[in-house]
């Protein structure tokens, strides 16, 4: 882009990057415009060149080797943990250009998240920080250039503090060129193979960030939900969806239904290719605090075969709009398994309807379109529009971390590169990693550096390890160096340097008391005359944490072993204890020594409860000898070993009259009615030992049973019909019977 470029290419700059012209006036783009070879000087930045170094990476999604022209891809740069970048600066250009034409760069970017990046003011083809911070991962979209473009080098510069790190090749260089036309329809996937063995288990976490607030613009507030996540772990020969090919029939039920059913039958059919089918259930309501619900999650394992991860879930309601990932690759190229993969989504388009809004009515789209990304031009009705061009706001997150790995594991690059960790300048690691069993004095101020010269040469400051708590722990160097130049050699005139804003302060150096803290920010722009910037980079003030606080933090003893239950059956409590291992005066300590919790044994037995004895019967004869009998009921059966039940019935003798043998009729008949006046007689007087004189109405029925199952009682009453008004019947009372219901277990 020359000196003389045209209103007309201008105003075609501003609406290729909506977002910068948005920002800055007319003017400034033509400034930017006649910034020449400014894109390129970004990308040829001094610093330094750390060859073959893989702590930063720059990936296009799937790897693909080839791009089909007009297509978009997201590009991803990130840090392997623990590193972290400050700064950072993505470009494409054609294969062999420098940057300084704009013939010479390739495809448009698309800005995902504007609170993580934006086009840079005087490149505004290239994408830049929007705030400069620590972060480990940014994304955007690349949309490939026309057809006949050739080859694209996707490029990226990293600052972290005042070391900037850039690649013409290794892994923050990413080439990929035009798809032939004899392979239009052959998928981008290359033949990836994976190096790792055994296997690895993950956990896919869902967060969805769609809601009224994040998303007013006419939004569904009944119906909206996620649907049921579906997915699976399989091999490169196997692709569930991704951009710039067709929606299967089961990627179209669940972009227009919502249903997971014939994706899922297609998943099991490629049974070969398949390790894991992922299923998650869905969220109605789309947004929930995750205090109230949980986030829908689902594990999965990967292998050497099929170390890929896709999955979906439409966005609802909506005509086919989901969000998902497709072929993720969890395999390492140091023979290893990822360990944690962090993506922000935005929604795309399935191609098999047409509706513009979220509850449009069904638009088949004939014929089918492809796959691609929603943008914030596609529609004036669209939820997602903006007439400026700005980015679709994310509408969920999406984590998946490794939590197991099993059988022998050949990489041998440690996962957490320790390796690489090591290689670092003593400045890069702000981290204290010193154990709280060492108590050492502040850090002395930094010596002079070894270097009179502008060469780089070092300095160094001490501290003192003042008591070691626990021997078995090793207290860490007393001694730190720091990279360093000569006196004089920050004076120099920076006002041709372009600084980044300053960055926040760290914490303060100690925990307690007065210390430092300090602030950085680093070099955006180099002088054009190719010198060094000498202008500050850090900034040091002094910090109070504290005033008064000489407290160590606590050493406690491991918990010990429960105690027994405090109960031999039944709910009952047990406790744990642990012991204060640091000594009472160097402080007060707040932990707790001791805890409870509930415990359960066997339940207790439950002996067999009876009701009362019932009235004796009649006795069983008119003459002779005979018996009569009582009864009582069982109230509460017996339960976990509990008494049995005693005898529930008896009998007693019980004799009338003797029977007569060979008398008349007649005396025979007077003596059976004079022994049965007897027999009412005696019944009379056995009844008025407990109830005298009293009439009663007869048994009422028994009430309902008290409960429904694990034994209840039921009552039934005989109420006196008359009581008298003389004193000698005064015991004359109602009766009550109690008997057991319904003993059944629970």
């Amino acid at each position: 882009m020359g000196a003389h470029l045209q209103p007309l290419a201008l105003r075609l700059l501003a609406l290729t990057f909506p977002l910068v012209a948005k920002g800055f006036p007319d003017e400034t783009l033509e400034k930017a415009a006649k910034s020449e070879g400014y894109c390129s000087r970004i990308l040829r930045a001094q610093g330094t060149r750390r060859e073959g170094y893989n702590e930063f990476s720059l990936r296009v999604e799937g790897d693909p080797e080839f791009y089909k022209p007009g297509s978009s891809y997201r590009v991803t740069l990130s840090a392997a943990t623990p590193a972290y970048f400050r700064g950072f600066t993505l470009i494409a250009l054609k294969e062999g250009k420098e940057g300084d034409k704009e013939e010479d760069h390739a495809g448009s970017f698309q800005i995902i998240d504007e609170e993580e990046t934006q086009f840079m003011s005087n490149c505004p083809v290239a994408v830049t920080e929007s705030t400069p911070r620590r972060r480990t991962r940014i994304q955007v979209f690349w949309t490939a250039p026309p057809s006949g473009t050739g080859c694209v080098i996707l490029k990226a510069s990293i600052v972290q503090k005042r070391i900037i790190y850039f690649q013409d090749e290794g892994s923050l260089t990413k080439k990929i060129c035009e798809q032939d036309s004899a392979s239009e329809g052959v998928t981008d996937k290359p033949i990836l193979d994976c190096c790792a063995c055994g296997t690895a288990k993950y956990r896919l976490t869902f967060y969805g960030n769609w809601s009224e607030k994040t998303h007013p613009k006419d939004f569904p507030r009944r119906t909206n939900h996620w649907s049921a996540i579906i997915g699976s772990s399989h091999s490169k020969n196997y692709i569930l969806w991704e951009y710039g090919g067709y929606a299967s029939e089961g990627v179209k039920q669940v972009a227009e239904l919502g249903s997971p059913v014939k994706m899922e039958e297609e998943i099991r059919q490629q049974s070969d290719e398949v390790l894991t089918v992922i299923k998650a259930k869905a969220q109605w309501p789309a947004w929930q605090p995750l205090n109230v619900r949980a986030a829908p999650s689902a594990e999965f394992s990967v292998d050497r075969h099929r170390h890929l991860m896709s999955f979906l879930t439409m966005l609802g309601p909506s005509p086919d709009w989901n969000v998902g990932l497709s072929a993720e690759d969890l395999c390492t190229k140091d023979c290893g398994w990822v360990q944690k993969v962090v993506q922000d989504l935005i929604p795309w388009d399935a191609g098999t309807d047409s509706g513009v809004t979220y509850e449009s009515p069904n638009k088949p789209t004939v014929p089918q379109e492809k796959i691609r990304p929603l943008t914030s031009l596609d529609h004036p009705q669209s939820p997602f529009y903006d007439p400026e061009g700005g980015s679709i706001k994310l509408v969920a997150r999406v984590v998946i971390e490794r939590i197991a790995r099993k059988g022998e594991q050949c990489n041998i690059v440690p996962d957490n590169i320790d390796d690489i960790v090591a290689d670092l300048a003593p400045e890069e690691k702000e981290e204290d990693d010193t154990p709280e069993t060492c108590i050492y004095s502040n850090w002395s101020p930094w010596s002079a550096c070894s270097s009179s010269t502008c060469e780089k040469g070092k300095r160094m400051r001490q501290r003192m390890l003042k008591a070691q708590l626990d021997l078995s722990v090793p207290c860490p160097d007393t001694q730190d160096f720091q990279p360093c130049m000569g006196p004089g050699c920050s004076d120099e005139d920076g006002s041709t340097c372009m600084m980044s804003d300053w960055i926040t302060w760290s914490p303060c150096s100690v925990s307690c008391g007065m210390g430092t803290r300090s602030r950085e920010r680093y070099v955006k722009q180099f002088p054009e005359d190719g010198s060094m910037c000498k202008v500050p980079t850090e900034e040091t003030e002094k910090c109070v944490v504290n005033e008064e606080c000489y407290t160590i933090p606590c050493l406690l003893s491991p918990w010990s072993e429960w105690s027994d239950c405090s109960v031999t059956c039944g709910k009952g409590m047990r406790t744990r204890q642990r012991m204060l291992k640091s000594a009472a005066e160097l402080g007060d300590c707040n932990e707790e020594l001791e805890q409870a919790e509930k415990c359960m044994l066997p339940e207790c037995p439950i002996d067999c409860e009876l009701t009362e004895w019932s009235q004796w019967s009649e006795c069983n004869t008119s003459c002779g000898k005979g018996h009569m009998i009582r009864t009582r009921m069982i109230k509460i059966e017996p339960q976990f070993g509990g008494a049995a039940c005693p005898e529930t019935v008896q009998r007693a003798k019980c004799r009338v009259r003797k029977c007569l043998r060979g008398a008349g009729m007649e005396k025979r008949r007077w003596k059976e009615a004079r022994e049965k006046r007897r027999s009412e007689q005696a019944k009379k007087n056995l009844d008025s030992e407990q109830y005298p004189v009293c009439r009663l109405k007869p048994w009422t029925a028994w009430t309902e049973c008290s409960t429904l199952c694990g034994g209840g009682i039921q009552e039934r009453y005989m109420l006196v019909k008359k009581r008298s008004k003389s004193t000698q019947f005064t015991s004359c009372k109602d009766k009550k019977e109690l008997r057991a219901c319904n003993v059944h277990p629970c």
